[in-house]
């Protein structure tokens, strides 16, 4: 059970409020409850039952073009942001992130810029480079970002298209030089064309293995993204991350864990896999065990520094239930030898 956030008494009010955040911050992520318990719990539910039983896929086709359009419709719904909340916690999750210099950093599925946004606002020499399959959450980035007050962030912020399970990342996203190239031509190409066009600066870039780049990004951020990919094609977009990534760097993830609360709120009519459901918006999401996410990370050849349930205990003081968030945090290094 999480303890409750002490305030020292004699304080200004102010003072008082900054130590509670920051005290509630510090325990927020530690462990409120046990995952087993938890498992033997739902698992001798009856009523949990059908979350557990094999699924038979569909005989049809999926197709990627639904799955990037549901996520263009979502982001349209939200384009507020008042959806998304800044997620402050990543720079305490993964402290490399503040000490990672003038390294790049890429976000994979940056939404409209919460994970992005406070790694820059903690390190002013970051430069973070964010693709999402979705134009319109790329552009609410872009304004989100421009509106806050961190500085010049023209200079460390570079939106780019790229639906990384589909069509991989682009090729110059793995050398230094093409890179340059790059920020300097970012309006004339930003990935590989879905009609199979050649991707930008293909004559220094070899597409088969990056063989002919010399660089690559330093950190990669995987923050509630690969759940969105249908289980299939996670395979793709953890290789594709290899690829891109210098040897020594690391990837840092945070997703939806098996039995989250909100894996419990979808009905039966909601699977469209083992584990794998589909809203009424047409977005899906997959609940992951630590197992699964092992097997993704090992087996594109990452080392597995860290990976753990992250069992949260919260209330809703509206409803007066409290409420079980599981999540799975990980990190992994790519070899510096491969």
């Amino acid at each position: 059970m999480r303890r409750a956030c002490r305030v020292s008494i004699g304080y200004p009010e102010a003072r008082r409020a900054k130590i509670r955040r920051m005290s509630c911050e510090a325990e927020y992520f530690s462990k409120g409850f046990d995952w087993e318990e938890l498992r033997a719990e739902i698992e001798a539910n009856p009523s949990f039952r059908y979350h557990l039983l094999p699924y038979e896929p569909s005989s049809f086709a999926r197709e990627a073009e639904a799955d990037v359009d549901a996520w263009e419709q979502f982001h349209t719904r939200h384009s507020s942001g008042k959806f998304f909340k800044e997620r402050r916690y990543l720079v305490k999750e993964f402290p490399e992130l503040l000490s990672c210099g003038e390294n790049a950093v890429l976000e994979v599925g940056c939404g409209n810029g919460s994970t992005a946004l406070p790694i820059l606002r903690a390190n002013k020499d970051a430069i973070v480079y964010a693709c999402d399959c979705s134009s319109k959450s790329l552009n609410r980035a872009q304004e989100v970002i421009g509106s806050a007050t961190i500085g010049s962030f023209e200079d460390r912020f570079h939106t780019f298209c790229c639906d990384v399970c589909t069509n991989g990342f682009p090729p110059w996203l793995a050398c230094n030089s093409c890179r340059n190239k790059f920020l300097q031509k970012q309006s004339n190409c930003v990935s590989e064309s879905k009609e199979g066009n050649e991707p930008c600066f293909t004559n220094t870039c070899s597409r088969e293995g990056y063989d002919g780049c010399i660089g690559g990004v330093d950190f990669i951020t995987l923050i509630f993204t690969l759940s969105a990919v249908p289980l299939e094609r996670m395979s793709r977009s953890i290789n594709e991350c290899f690829a891109v990534l210098k040897p020594g760097g690391m990837v840092f993830f945070r997703d939806y864990g098996l039995y989250d609360m909100t894996m419990l709120r979808f009905e039966q009519a909601k699977r469209v896999g083992f584990r794998e459901y589909k809203r009424s918006d047409g977005t899906r999401s997959y609940f992951f065990c630590l197992d699964t996410v092992r097997d993704l990370f090992v087996g594109a050849g990452f080392t597995e520094l860290e990976l753990d349930y992250c069992c949260v205990k919260s209330l809703n003081r509206q409803q007066g239930k409290s409420m079980r968030r599981v999540w799975v945090h990980g990190k992994f290094k790519k070899p510096t030898l491969v």
